[in-house]
């Protein structure tokens, strides 16, 4: 996994090296697909294991230098998500092909953001659970442009580190059983 990802319009124009632009679709980074996937690329010897339990990928979400004012992160509220609204979306590279979400406009969506976000405040994304019960699973995010910020503002300078979070293992998880993402299906424990 790649442990951070810096977003920056201008560096990124200019080709920095691992330097991207603000994203400005809706999405999220991970599907149902891409997640357990993931597990199964950068923890390969644990990975049957890791994914009978709960398990979460985490974007740790912060300013370089601040406060942002172009191209601030907003936040979609989980709750004001319909199904119909999530689609999947190939994400396609020279030697795999990944999966994240996408999503259409729904005048329901209820968006928040941090006006004015400094170098010392953090927005940790919830960018997959595993968890199934009702909980909010992904977090659909974008850069936007906020028509408060001033014409000179700075460009944005942002970093992330994603993080994969397991939970130790619960009784009820031995009892379902799960399908594998690595390979063959995942039988119940007896």
């Amino acid at each position: 996994m790649k442990p951070s990802v810096v977003r920056c319009a201008p560096k990124a124009r200019q080709g920095e090296h691992g330097v991207r632009e603000p994203a400005r679709i809706v999405h999220n980074d991970y599907s149902l697909k891409s997640a357990p996937r993931r597990v199964c690329d950068h923890v390969p010897a644990e990975a049957e294991e890791l994914l009978q339990h709960r398990f979460a990928e985490i974007n740790v979400w912060r300013a370089i230098r601040g406060p942002i004012q172009e191209s601030p992160l907003a936040l979609c509220d989980a709750r004001s998500i319909a199904p119909q609204d999530v689609v999947a979306s190939d994400l396609v590279y020279p030697d795999r092909v990944g999966e994240t979400y996408a999503f259409t406009y729904n005048p329901n969506h209820r968006w928040y953001y941090f006006p004015q976000l400094e170098p010392s405040e953090v927005i940790l994304l919830k960018c997959y659970d595993s968890q199934a019960d009702g909980r909010a699973r992904f977090t659909a995010h974008t850069a936007f442009e906020d028509p408060t910020s001033p014409p000179e503002a700075a460009p944005r300078e942002s970093i992330e580190v994603r993080a994969l979070v397991f939970f130790a293992p619960e009784k009820k998880d031995a009892e379902q059983g799960t399908a594998s993402a690595c390979g063959a299906a995942a039988l119940p424990a007896k």
